[in-house]
């Protein structure tokens, strides 16, 4: 890199503050890396958290504007193809994503499959059909997954355990969205299959209102179970990784299945305050996942993924 360009240990500082603001429960999970891996992880961080806010008109995840979302949509790609061609960006999280795709040989394909993401969100789309909320989780979320693995040492060929790095993906947005449906709705975007919201009888665009919320947390605690079950299975890919980042990794889906757990408890008033997992139990959950992470290899022994998952889109 020219001297007169900014380091690279100037792009991972900006890039820890980016998770720090944007997310206290990754933030704290990536702390048990290596440093090799950490930082990694930050900077994949740092551009994936600059797309959804230009995705979404925000900042760091909080907030909301009316700016025009194919406009944000645009300069993620124009500036995303330009940084998997190795070109200086001048914008830190785009830099962020040349410098570790180049560093970790994270395939193309998965950043392009997380655009796609950003791109359904532009399009004000929302799921029919229990599939197409999957598919969505793993445009945004799955696919993340699948490059964190790659950051991790996993071969972009072991498709078996990139199924379950893709997994812990799904796991953790079907969390988010059991917890995020209020803010969602505020925003004018609900990510509730209608085949769900008919069987519920919920009118569109009706099922935050006082009337539905029962059924409603009915809803929110299918989320969750499906976020448990896909966790579960994320888990057996564990013993594939070396001990800190599994450690890491368990640490972030015991985190998460707390948030799942809690939205499910509180039922229809889950979304009266946003749920969210104390310092304390970040450090309990911390705690308990380096015993796992030292004995993952008998917690979750290799066994078949569940046929009934839905699976993540091969590459042609």
């Amino acid at each position: 890199m020219s001297a007169s360009l900014p380091s690279r240990a100037a792009f991972v500082a900006t890039a820890q503050e980016s998770i720090a603001r944007g997310s206290g429960s990754f933030s704290a999970a990536s702390r048990l890396f290596d440093r090799k891996t950490r930082e990694r992880a930050w900077l994949l961080y740092a551009w994936c958290r600059a797309c959804d806010d230009l995705a979404d008109g925000q900042d760091h995840g909080h907030g909301a504007s009316e700016s025009d979302r194919q406009a944000g949509l645009a300069r993620i790609r124009l500036l995303t193809q330009a940084a998997l061609d190795g070109q200086w960006i001048g914008d830190p999280a785009f830099d962020a994503l040349r410098i570790v795709v180049a560093e970790a040989g994270i395939p193309h394909r998965f950043v392009w499959d997380l655009v796609e993401g950003f791109a359904l969100d532009a399009d004000e789309w929302h799921p029919r059909h229990e599939v197409d909320l999957y598919r969505y989780c793993y445009h945004v979320a799955g696919s993340v997954g699948c490059m964190m693995a790659v950051i991790m040492g996993v071969s972009p060929d072991d498709d078996a355990t990139l199924d379950r790095a893709c997994d812990l993906g799904i796991a953790f947005q079907l969390a988010n969205i059991a917890r995020d449906i209020e803010a969602d709705d505020r925003m004018a975007r609900c990510y509730l299959p209608d085949d769900w919201l008919v069987e519920m009888d919920i009118p569109p665009g009706q099922h935050m209102k006082p009337p539905f919320r029962q059924r409603l947390a009915v809803l929110a605690g299918r989320l969750a179970r499906g976020a448990e079950d896909y966790a579960a299975s994320a888990r057996v890919g564990t013993p594939k990784l070396g001990f800190r980042s599994a450690w890491a990794v368990l640490a972030a889906t015991g985190i998460y299945g707390a948030i799942a757990e809690k939205v499910a408890a509180r039922g229809e008033h889950a979304w009266d305050h946003r749920v969210s997992t104390s310092g304390f139990e970040k450090l309990g959950w911390i705690g308990r996942s380096w015993w796992q992470a030292l004995h993952r290899r008998d917690l979750y022994p290799a066994a078949p993924r569940d046929p009934d998952l839905w699976t993540r889109p091969r590459p042609d």
